[in-house]
């Protein structure tokens, strides 16, 4: 049997405790596994996003096939989990780790001997995926100033504030705000140190 890793990943701590993606990710992976005579041999798993390069899981899989040079199949369930940055997908060098990555729910696998072609939609997936993110990050700001714009609260509402639910707005919180205009003042005074305030 060929010797394989794999990796699962979800973009969040918050999506990990839904408890779903992760271990649908893993079934899938195993049962491709057993149906392709390949030997898992390591796991790696991690809730981080891939927006940006130097996820924890994803560098020490690298470094794990970097000194295991007689595993030469990734198991993955699509590009997205992989990589949605471009800095990943160079780190991944295919051909240099005598790599063929299985992307199972899209039936592919990208190895050296991939025709070009295949190997230009690959990226093209990698472009899809970075798109995705960064038009996320637009929507969101686009949604934050939208919400300041009509005088509505983002989010929660900071140490010393609540939230309205009636108005989405923050108004003092009569049990906790006296404590923050305290700290203001004792930070004025500059005759405190920070930790002093902050106990």
């Amino acid at each position: 049997m060929k010797k394989a890793v794999l990796y699962a990943r979800v973009s969040s701590k918050e999506q990990e405790r839904e408890g779903f993606s992760i271990p649908a990710q893993l079934t899938l992976l195993r049962e491709y596994a057993i149906k392709n005579d390949l030997k898992i041999v390591s796991e790696f798993v991690e809730a981080e996003t891939a927006k940006k390069a130097g996820r924890t899981q994803f560098n020490i899989m690298l470094i794990y096939l970097k000194n295991n040079a007689d595993v030469h199949d990734l198991l993955v369930e699509k590009t997205d989990r992989l990589y949605r940055n471009f800095k990943d997908y160079t780190q991944l060098d295919v051909e240099q780790l005598s790599l063929s990555v299985h992307l199972v729910k899209e039936g592919e696998i990208l190895s050296k001997d991939s025709r070009s072609h295949q190997k230009f939609i690959h990226g093209i997936k990698v472009l899809m995926a970075k798109n995705t993110i960064d038009n996320l990050s637009e929507e969101v700001r686009k949604g934050q100033k939208e919400k300041a714009e009509q005088g509505i609260w983002p989010s929660a509402a900071p140490i010393g504030y609540r939230n309205r639910l009636e108005d989405h707005t923050i108004e003092p919180d009569p049990s906790r705000s006296r404590y923050i205009v305290r700290a203001f003042e004792m930070m004025a005074g500059r005759q405190h140190s920070l930790a002093m305030i902050a106990q």
